[in-house]
């Protein structure tokens, strides 16, 4: 048997799995007074706003997908907002920036995180509005044990604060220091925002639906935008060096919603896997899984030795290449032809005994590809490869780095969702005073060059990492996974899929397994960097099977045995109704909860 942290959780009654425990057993509290798993998912959303304030927050974003029980169809809610109307290349360019900054109002995009789980909660849930935010309103108002990574975050950027933020100042660093770990924090501002906008929403009717439409309206028409409008005007010191002012307005945050998708699907060994379409990084797992099944020998996917690995991490370099020359929010996508048997089996063919450290997007249709200028020269190469672990954070010269959210979610009807939080980090922009958060920092991931999937427009979404995952057999959803991580996000789960799917592991076993990725590709946040053959590996690899990677051409990277990772996870059995959970114990942060 497999080494396992802890248990996989098994039951029939409901399934939660987050990055925060608060927000697993809240959401767990929603399915057992009989909420389904869209009204626990939203209450979690909502809770981790609050307990993980250095990983997400209200003025950032969230992708998930969904499956009901009644239509099994995997839909994508699209909580990603775009670039805001006056986000154009030349007002960047004439500020004398060729690089989004990864801080700061400048970095804002149209937050999207609140709308979208309103939104999934007037469609798919049951519960009043009042009753899904009061555990976050708890939390906000009367105070929650801070992580040890929230204040190890506000440490980091103490000095910003201090020197140029005085709004984050007053709000994180309360008594002119950082809090202590494990101290009780409350943010009251917060709790007033989330209770003005419970109040506001019951006064537009008497139904859950209107009540929830009300709320939306205060957030993208009222007092929230009002407020963002204002606070945006005012320059702040952002990670260029310099002070720059937002572009967000009111009138851009009233002209855009939360919507649906259908998702973007893979047949792949009996199973449809469901990811976001190309204005995420989700269509990459995708790919990989379809390369790797073009190199035909199973024996290639086992991640317990060194050619499996191999082939595993030179996979998705190809699939990543693609990512950088072919996906972004676009109407002439060449996504289809990227999903297809025949482009998996000529990528497949570039892979070789050694490892590569080139960036080799392909040429889909004939189409040559076109790579960003500036990944190459100064920005190409990077001397920090440990602690590429997450998404950045932000210190004076903004090169620290962070993580993300995750929750999922099943329940004793076979609802499931999968839902990646992100973005409106405590470090990522000042506070607004009058609301209690900040805005996030995602048009980081646009380029200001002409001519790219992923350039800069306005009322376009970056290209995002969040990456949620939704798997199905036979038309019935089966499991919902996600981790935080960045670039990293698709490149876990491809090693949870494989260990779960194809080695056969448990869903703890799967997670728990030793982890590796590579930065071999460019970085989708600032400053942009790449690390040409590099593989981070946690130690527990063993000496053996390092050593036989690194003489195939891998730049080694030791991690430490228990650092890289974020994985949540639940699963269904639609034969015997059976759930299943596993969460994360990196960190000591992650947890799972069920019965």
């Amino acid at each position: 048997m497999t080494f396992t942290t802890r248990p996989t959780l098994r039951g029939t009654f409901g399934m939660v799995a987050s990055t925060h425990w608060l927000a697993s057993q809240a959401a767990m509290g929603v399915l057992e007074r009989g909420g389904n798993a869209f009204d626990a998912a939203c209450c979690a959303g909502f809770v981790l706003h609050v307990v993980e304030p250095h990983l997400n927050g209200p003025g950032g974003e969230v992708p998930a997908i969904v499956a009901t029980a009644d239509d099994h169809i995997p839909k994508v809610l699209c909580g990603q907002g775009p670039a805001p109307a006056g986000a154009t290349i030349a007002h960047y360019r004439d500020l004398g920036l060729d690089l989004i900054p990864g801080s700061g109002p400048l970095a804002a995009t149209i937050p999207g995180a609140v709308d979208a789980w309103l939104l999934l909660l007037r469609d798919h849930g049951t519960w009043r509005l009042r009753d899904v935010l009061a555990p976050a309103i708890d939390y906000a108002r009367n105070g929650h044990p801070l992580v040890p990574g929230a204040v190890e975050t506000i440490r980091t950027v103490e000095r910003l604060f201090a020197e140029h933020w005085p709004t984050s100042a007053a709000l994180w660093l309360p008594d002119g220091a950082p809090p202590k770990p494990h101290a009780r924090f409350a943010n009251p501002t917060y709790a007033d925002t989330l209770e003005r906008l419970v109040k506001e929403g019951e006064a537009a009717g008497p139904s859950r639906e209107a009540q929830i439409e009300g709320a939306r309206r205060a957030w993208r028409e009222g007092f929230v935008a009002e407020a963002i409008d204002a606070f945006s005007r005012k320059a702040f010191r952002d990670s260029s060096g310099r002070d720059h002012s937002g572009l967000v307005t009111a009138h851009d945050m009233a002209s855009w919603s939360a919507s649906w998708e259908l998702a973007t699907t893979l047949e792949w060994r009996g199973l449809t896997v469901a990811k976001t379409g190309p204005w995420g990084q989700g269509p990459v797992l995708l790919q990989a899984l379809a390369i790797l099944d073009a190199l035909g020998e199973p024996g290639d996917l086992n991640l317990r030795t060194e050619r499996g690995i191999h082939f595993v991490v030179e996979v998705i370099k190809l699939a990543m290449a693609d990512r950088e020359a072919w996906y972004g929010d676009v109407l002439d996508s060449a996504l289809p032809t990227l999903l297809s048997k025949e482009y998996a089996a000529e990528r497949a063919k570039l892979v070789g005994a050694l490892a590569s450290g080139e960036l080799r997007p392909g040429a889909p249709d004939g189409r040559a590809p076109r790579l960003p200028e500036l990944y190459a020269g100064r920005r190409l190469l990077s001397a920090d490869l440990a602690g590429t672990t997450g998404e950045p954070t932000v210190s004076v010269n903004g090169r620290t780095r962070g993580d993300t959210c995750h929750v999922s979610v099943v329940d004793r009807w076979g609802n499931m969702i999968a839902a990646t939080p992100s973005g409106g980090w405590l470090q990522s922009s000042p506070t607004i005073p009058e609301l209690g958060f900040c805005l996030g920092s995602r048009a980081q991931m646009f380029w200001l060059e002409e001519g790219l999937p992923s350039s800069l427009a306005p009322g376009r979404r970056p290209r995002t990492t969040l990456s949620p995952t939704l798997v199905l057999r036979d038309g019935r959803p089966i499991l919902a996974c996600g981790s935080p991580g960045g670039d990293q996000q698709d490149q876990w789960q491809l090693l949870f899929l494989l260990r779960h799917f194809v080695e056969g592991m448990s869903l703890q076993e799967a997670i728990d397994a030793p982890a590796f990725h590579t930065s071999s590709f460019p970085g989708s946040f600032y400053p942009r960097t790449m690390q040409p053959r590099s593989l981070i590996v946690e130690d527990r690899l063993g000496d053996s099977l390092i050593g036989a990677l690194e003489r195939r051409g891998h730049v080694i990277t030791r991690s430490g045995p228990w650092s890289l990772g974020r994985l949540c996870a639940v699963a269904r059995d639609p034969d015997t109704g059976v759930l299943s959970a596993a969460a994360n114990p990196r960190g000591m942060q992650n947890y799972a909860v069920g019965r």
